[in-house]
């Protein structure tokens, strides 16, 4: 590597290189350690995971959480369920059952380790960077081949240092920090780099803020986030129980980062992401004493017990305010268990809070959707038009303590108003109960375990190897900054089709055109065009197999989400991206456009190819770079059919 001063993450990339060279830019495969899926996604990763006929995952860790899809308004999500609990019984993977809490919470409690990775298919899996982890959110589909014992390939990444001084004001939370780094880096500023957090700073902040910062690392589109590991983990680890799983990591004194950002914690404010995106952050004066109708807390980013325990402060001994509806959903079995012992929940439910069970709810439009053109404060990590349920809604993301203090106020208020802080220390010891996560069979009693099926789930979509040529027709161009939500909607609606696609694809890109599938599946071959920033937010391979489903052979954009182009290359679809970002002018939808003979120039190497519009004669250049591994992948349609043949050799 020339230099031998490592950073953190280094460090743990370089204890886990299985294939590639540790040089800046180029493809790496690294060894996964652990994995973890959820319920939205994970019907679909266990179906792939089946059709590569593994027996038994060759991770140390592999859990399968059930906490996206609880609302039961039908039979589908209950038989997603059965399935995938079955799945994990046969093939050596713990299951975390309905009501024992969200993924990325239950994981850094319970399973987590320091300097191992993890993998997970959920865009928010970098939460395990709060303990020392290089944990990534991926598609189901690389997931289950790591489960399989395969590696997981990115770009080496570059590794931002933001160096943290100081030490937060009081009632500022972790949450500020993140929405400041939003602010100054936007929701592209990560792509391609892994963020580690350095400095004195560090040591102010506890694992739960600190988790709370690497979760919303996502939003940067970043690789993923990393802390160090040192004396502070450990104490955690040791409250959990679990303090033989701690091991120091920390950067060389000498470490060499790509770019160093410093933040002076005492300098951070109280502040929200505004609608209708997770950069676009105002401090509490900028935004004023607008009236507020909703207050969400909860998800992934902020439902520890450190923020319950602020919450619960902030409300006690007051009332909610009457215009206003507060919904609290603790983040794990545990979180909730605690809080009921300790009296907090009955805090929280006297000052007129709605408890909800301990999963992701109303983060992903599953419940609790706000009124028509209300405004709502979340403690969540997304606010994307429309992803509350409610198109017209206006959702800002928040601290606990802006959400809890505002729900009190029925007016967006900065938490500095309270008065004093007391301190707020964590139990000694976390009550730990593992009674709900169900362990597989004995490898010796896997054989006898049956698979669970309902009618609702359906096979992985019919692929082919890349065609010689492709010739179709625009059946729909799109914006900038396009959204997994946008493409393949969540919600209470949608969600439970997940292990359906034929029946999930009519939802495909409705947000932007109601009649796409429709049309789409009318052309039966077709391309999509979109601006920058194309497949931002949530990891969902959906986003990709819908259009697969429904014919797309290739998307052109200006610029790709890091996880959603590698979903759209595992799905044998590809990606291609503007040489001249001007060049998407030229293209209408309707437009008929070639790929002449992009098998072969695939294959012998090419990076560059000519789509030519043949509606208006313009020869359009655009690029896709592949390394050896992704360009056997695209001609073989797919990662399942490469890792299938793969497996036979």
């Amino acid at each position: 590597m020339g230099n031998t001063a490592l950073t953190a993450s280094e460090k743990i990339l370089s204890a886990h290189l299985v294939d590639g060279e540790f040089k800046k830019g180029t493809e790496i495969g690294i060894k996964i350690d652990q994995t973890l899926t959820q319920d939205a996604t994970g019907t679909m990763a266990y179906l792939e995971f089946e059709a590569m006929g593994v027996p038994r995952v060759k991770t140390e860790k592999s859990v399968a959480y059930i906490d996206h899809n609880t609302l039961q308004n039908g039979f589908e999500n209950a038989d997603d369920h059965r399935f995938i609990g079955s799945v994990a019984k046969k093939h050596g993977i713990s299951f975390s059952r309905p009501g024992n809490g969200i993924c990325h919470q239950v994981h850094l409690e319970r399973f987590g380790i320091p300097g191992k990775t993890l993998l997970g298919s959920d865009s928010h899996t970098p939460t395990g960077g709060g303990i020392g982890m290089i944990a990534i959110g991926a598609g189901g589909l690389d997931v289950a081949v790591a489960m399989g014992g395969g590696a997981y390939y990115i770009t080496y990444p570059k590794i931002v240092n933001i160096k943290l001084t100081g030490k937060l004001s009081p009632w500022v939370a972790a949450k500020d920090v993140i929405l400041e780094v939003l602010k100054r880096l936007t929701v592209k500023g990560g792509v391609g780099k892994i963020i580690e957090y350095t400095g004195d700073g560090v040591k102010t902040l506890g694992v739960p803020e600190r988790a709370t910062i690497t979760n919303m690392g996502a939003e940067l589109g970043a690789t993923t986030s990393v802390f160090p590991s040192d004396e502070i983990t450990k104490d955690f680890l040791r409250r959990q129980g679990r303090e033989a799983d701690w091991v120091e990591i920390k950067p060389d004194e000498n470490a060499v980062y790509d770019e160093t950002i410093e933040i002076d914690l005492s300098a951070v404010a109280p502040a929200a992401a505004c609608p209708h995106s997770p950069d676009n952050v105002k401090s509490c004066a900028e935004i004023g004493k607008i009236k507020v109708y909703q207050v969400c807390i909860g998800s992934c980013t902020n439902s520890s017990l450190l923020d319950m325990m602020k919450v619960a402060h902030i409300l006690k001994g007051k009332t909610v305010h009457p215009d206003v509806s507060l919904s609290i959903a603790p983040g794990s079995k545990q979180v909730l268990e605690m809080l009921a012992k300790s009296g907090l929940l009955a805090v929280m439910i006297d000052a007129g809070a709605r408890i909800l069970e301990s999963a992701c709810g109303p983060c992903i439009g599953m419940g609790q959707s706000p009124n028509s053109g209300g405004v709502s404060l979340r403690t969540f990590n997304r606010n994307f038009e429309g992803r509350s349920g409610t198109k017209d809604a206006k959702v800002y993301l928040v601290s606990p303590e802006t959400a809890a203090f505002s729900a009190i106020t029925g007016v967006f208020s900065d938490p500095r108003e309270i008065g004093e802080m007391p301190e707020f220390n964590l139990p000694e010891n976390f009550d730990i109960n593992d009674n709900m996560v169900e362990l597989p069979a004995d490898a010796d009693k896997a054989h006898d375990v049956e698979i669970l099926r309902g009618p609702n789930i359906k096979p992985y979509p019919k692929t082919e190897p890349l065609l010689a040529d492709i010739e179709a027709e625009v059946s729909l161009k799109v914006g900038d900054n396009i959204t997994t939500d946008h493409i393949m909607p969540a919600g209470a609606k949608i969600l439970p089709l997940r292990s359906n696609i034929p029946a999930i694809s009519k939802h495909c890109f409705v947000a932007c055109d109601e009649k796409f599938p429709e049309r789409a599946e009318k052309l039966g071959m077709s391309f999509i065009v979109g601006g920058s920033n194309y497949g931002q937010g949530s990891s969902r391979e959906h986003a990709a197999l819908a259009p697969l489903y429904l014919g797309v052979k290739a998307v052109i954009v200006k610029s790709f989400a890091r996880i959603h182009k590698a979903n759209l290359i595992n799905a044998g679809i590809l990606p291609l991206t503007f040489i001249n970002p001007d060049d998407y002018d030229r293209i209408s939808r309707g437009d008929k456009l070639s790929l002449k003979g992009i098998r072969n120039d695939i294959t012998s190497g090419k990076s560059e190819f000519i789509l030519q519009n043949h509606t208006d004669g313009a020869a359009i250049p655009v690029t896709c770079e592949f390394t050896p591994r992704t360009r056997d992948i695209m001609l073989a349609g797919g990662l399942l059919d490469y890792t299938r043949e793969a497996m036979k050799q």
